[in-house]
């Protein structure tokens, strides 16, 4: 048998490839997720229009400049998912830049602080619960720390917690007015440690005016790393900023962790590697 033919014969005993090139693909087959293991593989299509998170909600409308992030479309659990279907089309929206929000209404009057990258929501479902006088806008690309964050939130009642899915900088430049964040924080960001990505590094001047641009004076950026080169990087990048001044005591240029920031579990495992957390606190001047 030829090797191509027999390729395609394994592809189709598996489900991946129908037999012919004519062959319809079988019934429900994109519609209905296969549960492996309690989980579901999380793609595209397993979200019905509106009732999910989208794969690109920006699509080509805007730049296609370098990410500081790649898309981890990986499994959802069944309850990430269930809460998803319930909780998205309230508790949810996409970052597709067609407008600016309306932060107010969005969020009762409350101030808002949006937080880019919280992984699985433990940590921003914490802050939520300890200051509900606060708004927490959280972004992030990653579907299962999406659907754990929003079934957190409802088990714990918060009813101050946004999740956007998309690209932070398109929220910010397109979405957020200047002037509106009552606080802004970036935890933990990926540190791409290969000279070769550090243009991929969300730090960067060019965020940094346009992060400093969207927060209230008084308002503060704060950023955490345990990765020690990046840290650097970064206080030299917020210090170089006109438009923010350094907020930490003493002269090393970084703050000792605040207690509204609670420790994260990929904290405590970069402690458990020797690694130094550092905090950068930079207040929006007026």
């Amino acid at each position: 048998m030829p090797r191509a033919l027999a390729i395609r014969l394994l592809l189709h005993l598996f489900g991946r490839l129908p037999l012919s090139a004519g062959s319809p693909p079988r019934p429900g087959r994109l519609s209905r997720p296969r549960r492996i293991g309690g989980m579901v593989p999380d793609k595209p299509t397993m979200f019905p229009p509106g009732a999910g998170p989208s794969a690109d909600p920006a699509g080509t409308r805007h730049d296609r400049r370098i990410r500081s992030f790649q898309p981890r479309r990986s499994r959802v659990t069944a309850a990430q998912r269930e809460a998803l279907l319930r909780l998205w089309p309230t508790w949810g929206l996409e970052i597709d830049g067609l407008s600016r929000l309306d932060l107010d209404k969005l969020f009762d009057g409350l101030p808002v602080v949006l937080e880019i990258g919280f992984g699985m929501g433990e940590a921003t479902a914490e802050m939520a619960a300890a200051d509900p006088g606060t708004g927490i806008l959280a972004a992030d690309v990653h579907t299962p720390g999406q659907g754990n964050l929003l079934r957190l939130a409802e088990e714990r009642g918060l009813t101050n917690v946004r999740v956007a899915n998309g690209d932070a900088i398109i929220l910010l430049r397109e979405m957020i007015a200047p002037g509106t964040l009552a606080g802004l924080r970036v935890y933990f960001p990926d540190p791409w440690p290969k000279t070769r990505h550090h243009k991929r590094r969300i730090i960067q001047p060019e965020f940094t005016e346009l992060a400093a641009s969207r927060l209230k004076p008084g308002a503060l950026l704060h950023c955490a790393t345990d990765w020690e080169p990046y840290a650097e990087q970064m206080l030299e990048v917020l210090t170089a900023c006109p438009a923010l001044e350094n907020a930490a005591p003493g002269g090393t240029g970084y703050a000792p962790r605040p207690a509204h920031r609670p420790q994260t579990r990929f904290e405590r495992q970069g402690l458990a590697k020797g690694h130094r957390v550092r905090d950068l606190l930079f207040r929006r001047t007026a």
